[in-house]
């Protein structure tokens, strides 16, 4: 990762970190985000001071007006004004500058582009596709089982341990985003598998190597996204679902076919580990939509 080439920018990303406990994606992009505005600002040479310090409204606007230009998608328009504005009123809450330049922009206008998902059939054939004969098998019906009945992110679930699981009472306690813990009922079919494939897969799998690691890869390492990934598009194929099927698709489907269902808005919001419900909110679309379709395929008047 390239060094920044302001100080202001370091000191801002330690203050994220601090605050927020920022993956590093996450850092990786804020950094991006703030040293693309700083080279830019550099090229028009306006001021000979600090750049980032000494920039103004106007050339915040005429940087977006660059970026149009240029043909940036708004959505990436979008996240650069929200680094900007968590940029500079970090600077205003610091006192190195009197005047937050972002303050008055706004966003870019764009359409709500809608989480795939899948029908509760396709999640069925999904789950159903893996030989649970073999020791391969057995542990991937039991991730997937996992992944869709807990909503979880594909690096959660490769970092869960033994000590993740409450058998008696039937939770997973997982690390999240920011390092932050939640618990999430298994349910009882996902609990079942799981006691299965402990029972009968994953000595096996450990091959005498000792780790506390749930689904262990090469000498009881946790697995990589990418196995997983790919062992998922295997099933994919296997199962014969059109849809193009992946972790995030099945945490997706988890939130959309609780709220299908009845679930509280701000349970799912709780079980995916969302800290805002504005980021929940997209799957009321999905659920509406589907609302929708059906009205219009079953009602004489649809």
């Amino acid at each position: 990762m390239p060094a920044p080439t302001s100080p202001l920018i370091e000191q801002f990303l330690q203050h994220l970190w601090l605050e927020r406990g920022l993956s590093n994606n996450t850092r990786e992009a804020y950094q991006r985000d703030l040293l693309l505005f700083q080279r830019w600002l550099a090229q028009r040479q306006t001021h000979d001071s600090e750049l980032l310090l000494a920039a103004s409204v106007s050339d915040v606007l005429d940087f977006l007006g660059w970026r149009y230009e240029q043909g940036y998608h708004p959505r990436s328009t979008a996240r650069q004004i929200s680094t900007l504005r968590a940029f500079y009123r970090y600077l205003l809450q610091t006192q190195q500058i009197s005047n937050d330049i972002t303050a008055h922009i706004d966003m870019p206008r764009q359409g709500k582009s809608l989480p795939k998902t899948l029908s509760e059939e396709d999640v069925e054939a999904l789950l159903h596709s893996p030989d649970t004969d073999t020791t391969i098998g057995l542990r991937d019906r039991t991730m997937l089982e996992l992944l869709y009945a807990c909503g979880l992110r594909i690096s959660e679930l490769i970092h869960l341990t033994m000590d993740s699981i409450n058998w008696r009472q039937g939770i997973v306690r997982v690390t999240g985003k920011g390092n932050k813990e939640r618990l999430v009922p298994m349910g009882q079919s996902a609990l079942e598998w799981l006691e299965q494939y402990v029972k009968n897969a994953r000595r096996e799998l450990l091959n005498h190597h000792e780790s506390h690691t749930l689904f262990p890869g090469r000498e009881g390492r946790p697995m990589t996204r990418q196995t997983f990934w790919h062992r998922i598009k295997h099933y994919n194929t296997v199962a014969g679902i059109r849809a193009d099927v992946s972790p995030h698709v099945l945490r997706h489907a988890f939130a959309t076919h609780l709220l299908n269902h009845g679930a509280d808005l701000r349970v799912v919001q709780l079980l995916l580990g969302h800290s805002d419900l504005s980021t929940t909110q997209i799957y009321t679309h999905i659920a509406n939509h589907r609302l929708s379709e059906l009205h219009r395929q079953h009602h004489p008047r649809g």
